[in-house]
């Protein structure tokens, strides 16, 4: 299961309401003219950008011809959709598209991570997500950095909290290596690491692909995160970061040729076993 998250609930009846639209052959334009709002406004409700009114809701379902049963399920989840997440008081800090994914990020039921040569920031500590978040942002203001740090660690609640993520996160052992922060700082990490593995066996799959292995579909590219959701109807979503861009995607083809490039890339990776020997060893030496 997932906690409720108003950003999912408020995608669920975006994708609802533009599939029956999409079935009777409205435009955007001539339906959001029915229940007298912008055609823009009416867009970002079905991207989940927007929450509509309990009456304005009403009315298009009146229109669109929801029976009872979708009618009540469409405004249980605007229900959900009108209350604000954690991550709200964040926004100030972060862009739209961030504080979205913190919000998918919060409601999924599953996620699957690459990324080659950095730890992924659910399973980062204090002090590494510090020294992660200064060097990129040389000149913030130490209570920004703060901030930022205290997002991090609060969206961690996911992989240890009462409703944990079910996790597969691949990375390269590159980011075994690098000592972010110094040599304590990413002795500490690693520390940590083996532990979330010792102590959350049946949620949290960690596999490193060590430096030996063979090409693969995800190498040269970007971090990314595949999440799924505990609704049937909800499509998986793909989060890819890159050094100066960020972007959520939904569309199948895209979200399907990444699932693959996981797939394979955790297949070159060495198994749960192996990748804790592999950390274990690493900070270790040092």
């Amino acid at each position: 299961m997932a906690p409720v998250s108003p950003t999912v609930a408020a995608w669920a009846i975006g994708l609802r309401i533009r599939e029956k639209r999409d079935a009777l052959g409205l435009s955007g334009a001539a339906a959001a003219k029915k229940i007298g709002i912008a055609a823009a406004y009416l867009s970002d409700v079905e991207h989940g950008k927007k929450n509509l009114s309990a009456d304005r809701l009403d009315e298009l379902m009146a229109i669109y011809e929801f029976d009872a049963d979708e009618a009540d399920e469409l405004r249980a989840l605007r229900e959900q959709a009108a209350h604000r997440g954690w991550w709200n008081k964040y926004s100030a800090l972060f862009s739209e598209d961030l504080l979205r994914f913190f919000g998918f990020e919060h409601g999924a039921e599953s996620l699957r991570t690459y990324c080659a040569d950095l730890i992924n920031g659910l399973l980062q500590t204090e002090d590494y997500a510090r020294a992660i978040i200064e060097s990129g942002a040389p000149n913030l203001r130490l209570a920004e950095v703060d901030r930022r740090v205290q997002c991090r660690i609060t969206r961690q609640q996911r992989v240890v909290g009462d409703e944990p993520l079910q996790i597969l996160a691949v990375m390269g052992e590159a980011a075994l290596r690098q000592q972010v922060g110094g040599k304590e700082v990413h002795a500490a990490q690693l520390k940590h690491l083996a532990t979330l593995i010792d102590q959350y066996p049946d949620s949290l799959e960690l596999r490193v692909v060590p430096f030996d292995t063979t090409a693969h579909p995800a190498m040269g590219g970007s971090a990314f995160s595949l999440m799924g959701f505990p609704s049937g109807r909800l499509p998986t979503l793909l989060w890819q970061e890159t050094v100066t861009s960020t972007q959520l995607i939904t569309d199948s083809l895209t979200t399907r040729e990444y699932g693959l490039a996981h797939a394979e890339v955790t297949k070159n990776a060495l198994n749960r076993e192996d990748s804790l020997a592999l950390i274990r060893k690493t900070f270790t030496s040092r």
